[in-house]
């Protein structure tokens, strides 16, 4: 590969890691009031302002992680944005805690593995936080998996 076919190779992974941040950070408001009300089916308005502000602080904040996450160079990146994503469950667990909602039955690796998550809202993929997220992660992946092969082969 030609150094002109690597740098065109990083400018693809570049906007795919963009429309991927863009796209998780669009879509944690709505999944931290989804997850909300997931537990908490007969929510109040203060229980459903309470998710909205917590949904748009997950945004901010976890957004902004992913967000920085995804922007660096693949070589410094060491975890991965649905590892950084996974944090975002704080906030729905606030919400849900604070409305007395009880926890739920998780199995020993649930347990294990997201110890903090007692309402069970850990996303398995980015399709768990949207739909939509589901390709733009794939090609992020992919991309990001090319350019390290073609760096480091």
């Amino acid at each position: 590969m030609t150094d002109a076919e690597l740098l065109a190779a990083e400018r693809q992974l570049a906007e795919c890691a963009r429309q991927l941040a863009e796209g998780i950070v669009q879509a944690l408001p709505g999944w931290v009031v989804s997850a909300v009300e997931s537990r908490l089916p007969e929510m109040g308005p203060d229980h459903r302002q309470a998710a909205e502000a917590a949904g748009a602080a997950a945004a901010a904040e976890v957004g902004g992680k992913v967000t920085r996450l995804l922007a660096a160079d693949i070589d410094d990146q060491r975890e991965n944005p649905l590892a950084v994503l996974r944090r975002a469950v704080s906030y729905p667990t606030e919400v849900l805690s604070a409305a007395g909602a009880s926890p739920v039955e998780r199995d020993r690796f649930a347990i294990d593995r997201f110890p903090d998550d007692v309402y069970n809202l850990a996303p398995a993929s980015f399709s768990d936080i949207h739909p939509d997220l589901q390709a733009p992660g794939l090609t992020w992946g992919a991309a990001k998996a090319f350019v390290h092969r073609q760096r480091h082969s």
